[in-house]
């Protein structure tokens, strides 16, 4: 089984610069762009089915890359971004103005990560992640793939590598619309490719 794993395009909110969580914002022309170069990359490989996040972002994103095909998408909602609470929609430099400690270990400890207000910690994303990937895999196919987020990508990552939660932004970056592809097999993951863009080049 391989499993192939991107992140939604560009969004309005990505370009302006605000904390994009459970609240969503429209793809930008970049946006659409580069989710349907990543379709063009993809268009040999027959998906038995695509998993997205619920997110409009992410389920247009699925929409751009299945182009053409009628290929079945259903919705996952443990692939969801994280939930900031009353981070949502606030801009980068305010949230490290009014909570400077949370921002920097958001970023930098994300091990000691308080959520604010209604938001997610990463424990929390992880349960709901690992909980995903199960259920991904149990449903089996040659090949799926998987539409979502930064925050949710890194903790695949996390989860295939045995990584901690404190080394959760070990490179490389999620950039929108790269490819990660997993394979497995008797119950083991191998990382065929990393957040790569070669498509957007």
């Amino acid at each position: 089984m391989k499993i192939y794993i991107t992140r939604h395009g560009e969004t309005e909110w990505n370009v302006k610069g605000l904390m994009q969580g459970w609240k969503d914002s429209e793809l930008t022309e970049k946006g659409i762009d580069n989710a349907k170069r990543l379709g063009e990359r993809l268009k040999d490989v027959n998906f038995d089915v695509i998993y997205t996040s619920p997110l409009k972002r992410a389920v247009d994103t699925a929409k751009y890359i299945n182009g053409e095909k009628n290929t079945k998408i259903v919705l996952v909602e443990s692939l969801k971004e994280m939930g900031f609470g009353v981070w949502e929609g606030m801009e980068y430099s305010k949230v490290r103005e009014l909570y400077p400690e949370q921002h920097t270990n958001f970023w930098e400890r994300p091990h000691l990560f308080k959520p604010q207000e209604n938001g997610e910690s990463f424990e929390d994303v992880l349960i709901r992640v690992k909980k995903a990937c199960k259920d991904i895999i149990n449903a089996g196919g040659d090949n799926v793939l998987i539409v979502t987020h930064a925050v949710v990508l890194k903790t695949l990552y996390m989860i295939i590598k045995n990584l901690e939660i404190k080394d959760l932004w070990n490179p490389p970056f999620m950039k929108d619309t790269c490819l990660t592809i997993v394979e497995v097999k008797d119950n083991r993951t191998k990382l065929l490719l990393e957040g790569d863009i070669s498509h957007l080049e």
